[in-house]
C-alpha cells in the first residue's frame, strides 16, 4: 500500500491487494494470470479514501478505482491545486459510509 495523498482533510492510500513482499513475486504474478500452481490470480488494486473531518473511509475498487486512476492520471499531466484535489476528493467522500475503526 502507498500513501499519495495526506492533507488536515483528507489521506489517499493506493491498496495492492495481490501485492508480495517479493517485488519479483508481484510483478511474475500479475504478468501470469495461472501464477502460482495454475491457481488464477486476478489483481485487485483499489483506493482507500479517509475523510478525516467526517472520520469516515471508502474503499473504491473496479470501476470506481478505474475512474479515480484517470483522476490521477490527469493530475501527473497536468498539477493541480490543492483545493482542485481536496474538491474531488471531497466528491468521493460523500460515497463514504464506513466509520474510520483503529485496530
Amino acid at each position: 500500500m502507498h500513501t499519495l495523498y495526506d492533507s488536515d482533510s483528507y489521506t489517499v492510500t493506493h491498496m495492492l491487494a495481490n501485492a508480495d513482499a517479493d517485488d519479483a513475486e508481484a510483478t511474475n504474478a500479475a504478468q501470469n494470470p495461472q501464477y502460482p500452481n495454475g491457481i488464477p490470480v486476478m489483481a485487485r488494486h483499489g483506493f482507500e479514501i479517509v475523510d478525516k473531518r467526517a472520520g469516515k473511509e471508502v474503499y473504491l475498487d473496479g470501476s470506481w478505482a478505474e475512474l479515480f486512476q484517470q483522476h490521477i492520471v490527469a493530475w501527473q499531466v497536468k498539477t493541480p491545486t490543492q483545493e482542485e484535489v481536496e474538491d474531488t476528493l471531497e466528491q468521493y467522500a460523500e460515497l463514504a459510509q464506513n466509520p474510520i475503526v483503529v485496530h
